[in-house]
C-alpha cells in the first residue's frame, strides 16, 4: 500500500463530481436561455406599487393575479411570498454566506496556528481493518452525492450573483437549470443512502462517558497525553447526530419541494424552502471542518476510508479504546499487499504479446 493511493482516489471522486455536474449542463434545456425578452414582456404583469398591495392584502386583486391551478385560492402576487422573498434575500442568503465564510476563514487559522496532525510515533507497518469495503461505498457515494448537491444548491442560491455578470444570460441560464435538474433527482438518492448510513453506524455513535472528557481536553488540543475514544471519538459522533438531525431536516423539507403535488400550500413550501437552505448551510459548513480533518488536517485518515485499513499507531493514537479491542487482528502490511497483487494481478506487456 502506498501513502499516494488515498489522494489518487480522492482526484478520481473529484474527477467524477465534475463529470456529472457537465452532464447536468448537457441534459438542461438550452432553449431557456434562449427566450426572446419581447415575447415575455406581452405576457408581463403590470408594476406592483403600492395599489397593488393593498389590493393584494385585501384579497381583490382579479383574475389577472390569480393562480390558475385547479382549486387554488392563491394570488399570483402575494403577502405571504413577498414575506419570503425578504427573508430569503435579506437573512438567509447573507447569513449563510458569511457562516460558510467563517468556517473557511476557521480553518485555515487553524491549520497556521496548529499544522497538520502528524502521528508522534512511528508507523509499526501493521494494519487494523477499520473500514468494509461496504462501509466504504456507503461513505463515499453519500460524501460523493453530499458535494454535487452542496455546489449545486450553492449555485442555485449565489450563482446568479456569480456566474451570471461573469458569463452571461444564455450560459447563465443552462448552469441554473443544470443546477436545478441535478439537485432535483439526486437529492432523493441521497436521502436514502443517509439513512442506510444513519442505521448502519448507530451502534458505534452512541454517547458514552469518556466522550465528555474528549470535549473537555479539546479532542486532545488541550493539556497532555491521548484522550479517551472507542471506534468513533466524540467529535464524530457530533457530526453523525447533526446529520440525524439536521441532515433529515434537510432530506424532510427537500422531499416537500421536491414533491410539490401532495397537498402542501404554497406557505407550506416557502417555510420548508427556508429550513432548507438554512439547514443546509449549516451543514456544509460543518461539512467543510469534517473533509478538512479527515483529509488534510490529520494524517493517517484518508487511508482508513480509501483502503480500509488503518496503521497500529493511528489506531492507539486517535482511537486507543478501539484498538484495544481489535489489536490482535493486526496484519503485516507487506502480507496484505502480496493477498491484495494475488486478487488484483497487474498486466504483463510481455506475456500478453502474441508469440
Amino acid at each position: 500500500m502506498t501513502v499516494s493511493t488515498p489522494w489518487r482516489l480522492v482526484v478520481r471522486r473529484l474527477s467524477l463530481i465534475a463529470v456529472l455536474l457537465m452532464a447536468g449542463l448537457l441534459l438542461s434545456q438550452l432553449t431557456v436561455a434562449q427566450s426572446d425578452p419581447d415575447k415575455e414582456a406581452g405576457f408581463a404583469v403590470p408594476a406592483v406599487d403600492a395599489d397593488i398591495w393593498r389590493q393584494v392584502r385585501s384579497g381583490d386583486t382579479g383574475p389577472n393575479y390569480r393562480d390558475s391551478r385547479a382549486d387554488s385560492n392563491y394570488n399570483l402576487v402575494n403577502a405571504s411570498g413577498e414575506t419570503w422573498r425578504q427573508w430569503r434575500n435579506q437573512w438567509v442568503s447573507p447569513y449563510g454566506l458569511i457562516v460558510l465564510g467563517g468556517m473557511l476563514a476557521m480553518i485555515a487559522i487553524f491549520y497556521v496556528i496548529f499544522g497538520r496532525k502528524a502521528l508522534d510515533e512511528p508507523r509499526t507497518g501493521r494494519k487494523l481493518l477499520r473500514w468494509t469495503v461496504l462501509d466504504r461505498s456507503l461513505h463515499w457515494s453519500v460524501a460523493t452525492l453530499f458535494l454535487v448537491l452542496a455546489v449545486t444548491g450553492l449555485n442555485l442560491l449565489y450563482g446568479k450573483f456569480v456566474f451570471k455578470p461573469l458569463f452571461g444570460d444564455a450560459l447563465w441560464a443552462s448552469m441554473i437549470s443544470g443546477s436545478k435538474l441535478l439537485h432535483n433527482y439526486l437529492g432523493p438518492i441521497f436521502s436514502i443512502l443517509l439513512i442506510i448510513v444513519l442505521a448502519k453506524f448507530l451502534k458505534h455513535n452512541l454517547p458514552k462517558k469518556h466522550d465528555w472528557e474528549w470535549f473537555k481536553k479539546g479532542g486532545g488540543l488541550i493539556g497532555k497525553g491521548h484522550v479517551d475514544a472507542g471506534f468513533a471519538n466524540g467529535g464524530e459522533k457530533v457530526w453523525y447526530w447533526l446529520l440525524a438531525s439536521v441532515g433529515l431536516l434537510v432530506i424532510a423539507s427537500g422531499f416537500v419541494l421536491d414533491f410539490p403535488n401532495y397537498g402542501q400550500a404554497r406557505d407550506t413550501m416557502q417555510w420548508a424552502n427556508l429550513l432548507h437552505a438554512v439547514a443546509a448551510l449549516g451543514l456544509t459548513a460543518v461539512a467543510f471542518g469534517h473533509i478538512y480533518i479527515g483529509t488534510l488536517g490529520t494524517e493517517g485518515s484518508i487511508e482508513g476510508m480509501s483502503t480500509g485499513y488503518v496503521d497500529e499507531t493511528w489506531a492507539k493514537e486517535h482511537h486507543n479504546l478501539w484498538y484495544e479491542e481489535v489489536k490482535d487482528s493486526a496484519r503485516d502490511e507487506t502480507e496484505l499487499a502480496s493477498e491484495n497483487v494475488q486478487r488484483h494481478p497487474p498486466d504483463n506487456p510481455a506475456t500478453d504479446r502474441p508469440g
